[in-house]
C-alpha cells in the first residue's frame, strides 16, 4: 500500500512585537526630569531661603529678636542630622556705648524636622559663654518681640557672670557658672531653671531652682522670681576680724524689686579672729531682697550660740551719695550670758559670768577695713547677778566690797556685781559714759574705755561706800584716808571715793584713784 504525504505549505510568520520607543522618547522625558528637578532644587533653595529656619539670616534675626540687642557671628555652620547649626564667636551690643553684654565662643543650635513645622527646639548649647551686666544707671535695656518658637533647653555650663562696680577702681564682680540649664523657654511664659555657681563674696558653693519670669518690659522690677537654694561652704574669713565656714538653705518668692526670703544658716565654726574661740553659730531670718539694685532688709533674725539669744533687724543696703553696702543693725538680747558675748572677743576664758540684756544699734560700712576696725555700735546694756571667773580678779572685787562695808578684807564673802552701763564702739575702742555697777556696800559709777582689739582697760569714777572711807584701805593708805576723812563728809548717807578700774580685760585691777580730784562729789 503506497502512502502520501502532504505537502509542506509554507505560511508567512507573524510579526513579533517590538517594544521599542519611537525617536526622541527619552530625550523627550530627560528633559521633564530634569526640569522637573530644577524645579524642586528651585523650590528647596526659595523654602531654604523664606522657610528654613536655620540659615545664617533666620538665626541672626531670631537672635537680635529675643535680646533686642546688635548681633555678629563670626563663623558660620550648617547641620542636617539633626538640622541646625554652629555659630561661632557670637557677639551681643547693647546700649549707648554699645557695649558687648554676651560673647559666646561657640553657639549649638539643634532642632528637628518636625520641630521645624512647631517652631521647636529641643536644645541649644551655650560653650565659653560670658555675660556682662553693665552698672544701673548705664543706659543699657532689653527689649524683646513677640516669637512662636519654643526652646526645650538652653545649656550654659561654664558661663562668666561679671557685674560692673559701681567704683572704677575695683574689679568687676565675677560669677563662675557651673552649671546653668534653663528649660521650657517661650514668648510670655516664666522660664523654668536651674543653677549652680561660684559666689564671689563671700566664696562658697551656691545651687538654685526656680521659675523666672515673664520679664517685665519697662519695669524689670516687678518680673516673678521664684525658687529655693543651698549656699555652701561660705568663708566668711574675707570680711575681715570674723571667721567660720558658713552654710544655709531656704527659699525666696516674689519679684525683682521685692523677693521675701526666709532660710536658716549654720556656721559650727564661727570666731572673731582677735580671740581665737570657736563658736556654733546658727540663725534662722526672715527677709526681703531689692535684686535691682542689691539690697537686702531683715525684717527678723534670731541668732544663737552657747546659751545666748540675739534677735536682729536691719538692712544690708546702699546710702545715698556713698558707694558698697552698709550694714545696719538693731540687736537684742534677752536674759543671754555675759560669758558667751566675752567669749567672741576675749582670749583665753571669758573673766565673767552671768546673765546678760543687750539693746544696741551697730552699722559697718562698707570698705577693706578690718571688721573689729569698721564696726560701730551704741547701746545699752545690763549685767544681773555677775561674778567673776578668776578667784583673783573676784577677790579684789571682794575686798572692795568688804572695806567699802567696813569689814575685814582678810575674810570677804562672795561677792557678785550688777553692771548697767551705755556704751559706743568706734574704731576698735568701747567708750563707756556711764557704767554702773553694785556691790554689797557699795555702789560705783564710772566712765572711760576699753579697747577691745588691746582689752586694755582704763576707766575712772566714783563710789559711794555704807561706811567711813577710812575703812576702805589698811596702813599707810589708811591713815591718809583718816587724815582726808573730813573733806569726803557729806549730807548724804555714806560716803563717796574716787575709783579706777585698770590692766586689762583678763586681768582687771580695782583701787582707789586719789589723784583723781574730780571725782570728790556724791552719786546722784
Amino acid at each position: 500500500m503506497s502512502s502520501t504525504t502532504a505537502p509542506k505549505i509554507d505560511r508567512p510568520r507573524r510579526p513579533e512585537l517590538q517594544l521599542v520607543p519611537p525617536r526622541g522618547f527619552f530625550r523627550r522625558h530627560m528633559l521633564a526630569i530634569a526640569l522637573g528637578a530644577a524645579v524642586l532644587v528651585v523650590a528647596l533653595i526659595i523654602l531654604y531661603i523664606k522657610v528654613w529656619p536655620f540659615s545664617r539670616n533666620a538665626v541672626v534675626e531670631d537672635l537680635v529678636e529675643a535680646s533686642g540687642s546688635a548681633v555678629t557671628i563670626h563663623g558660620y555652620h550648617p547641620t542636617y542630622f539633626p538640622p541646625g547649626c554652629i555659630l561661632e564667636q557670637v557677639e551681643f551690643q547693647n546700649g549707648p556705648r554699645h557695649v558687648t553684654i554676651i560673647s559666646i565662643q561657640r553657639l549649638i543650635v539643634e532642632g528637628s524636622y518636625i520641630g521645624i513645622l512647631r517652631s521647636h527646639l529641643p536644645r541649644i548649647t551655650v560653650i565659653g559663654g560670658h555675660v556682662f551686666i553693665p552698672k544701673f544707671g548705664s543706659g543699657t535695656t532689653f527689649e524683646t518681640q513677640h516669637s512662636d518658637t519654643v526652646v526645650d533647653e538652653i545649656v550654659a555650663n561654664g558661663t562668666i557672670v561679671e557685674f560692673e562696680n559701681e567704683d572704677p577702681h575695683k574689679k568687676p564682680l565675677l560669677f563662675d557658672v557651673h552649671e546653668a540649664i534653663l528649660r521650657d523657654v517661650r514668648w510670655a511664659s516664666p522660664i523654668q531653671y536651674r543653677l549652680k555657681f561660684h559666689n564671689p563674696n563671700p566664696p562658697g558653693e551656691i545651687a538654685a531652682a526656680g521659675h523666672f519670669g515673664v520679664w517685665t518690659t519697662g519695669h524689670p522690677e516687678n518680673t516673678p522670681f521664684s525658687g529655693e537654694y543651698t549656699f555652701d561652704h561660705a568663708d566668711l574669713s574675707v570680711y575681715g576680724g570674723i571667721s567660720g565656714f558658713l552654710s544655709s538653705k531656704g527659699k525666696f518668692d516674689g519679684v525683682l524689686g521685692h523677693v521675701n526670703v526666709s532660710g536658716a544658716t549654720d556656721t559650727p565654726d564661727f570666731s572673731v579672729q582677735s580671740s581665737g574661740h570657736k563658736v556654733k553659730l546658727k540663725t534662722n531670718f526672715d527677709a526681703y531682697v531689692d535684686a535691682i539694685h542689691g539690697d537686702t532688709f531683715l525684717n527678723r533674725v534670731d541668732a544663737r550660740f552657747g546659751r545666748t539669744a540675739v534677735s536682729a533687724q536691719g538692712s544690708i543696703a546702699g546710702t545715698r551719695g556713698s558707694k558698697g553696702k552698709l550694714a545696719d543693725l538693731q540687736l537684742t538680747v534677752h536674759q543671754g550670758r555675759i560669758e558667751d558675748l566675752l567669749g567672741l572677743f576675749v582670749t583665753g576664758r571669758s573673766p565673767m559670768s552671768g546673765p546678760v540684756s543687750l539693746r544696741a544699734r551697730a552699722r559697718i560700712p562698707p570698705g577693706d577695713r578690718p571688721f573689729l576696725r569698721k564696726v560701730t555700735l551704741a547701746g545699752q546694756f545690763g549685767i544681773e547677778n555677775g561674778s567673776f571667773i578668776k578667784p583673783e580678779t573676784q577677790g579684789d572685787v571682794n575686798a572692795l566690797s568688804a572695806g567699802a562695808r567696813g569689814q575685814n578684807k582678810e575674810d570677804p564673802e562672795t561677792v557678785v556685781t550688777d553692771l548697767l552701763g551705755q556704751v559706743a564702739l568706734v574704731n576698735g575702742q568701747s567708750n563707756f559714759s556711764d557704767l554702773s555697777f553694785y556691790i554689797p556696800g557699795a555702789h560705783a559709777r564710772v566712765h572711760g574705755t576699753y579697747d577691745i582689739l588691746s582689752h586694755k582697760i582704763d576707766l575712772h569714777g566714783k563710789m559711794r561706800v555704807d561706811t567711813k572711807i577710812s575703812k576702805t584701805s589698811s596702813g599707810m593708805k589708811a591713815l591718809l584716808l583718816k587724815l582726808m576723812d573730813p573733806m569726803f563728809k557729806k549730807k548724804k548717807k555714806g560716803e563717796v571715793v574716787p575709783i579706777h578700774i585698770t590692766g586689762t580685760y583678763e586681768k582687771p585691777q580695782f583701787g582707789l584713784d586719789l589723784t583723781n580730784q574730780q571725782e570728790k562729789r556724791p552719786l546722784p
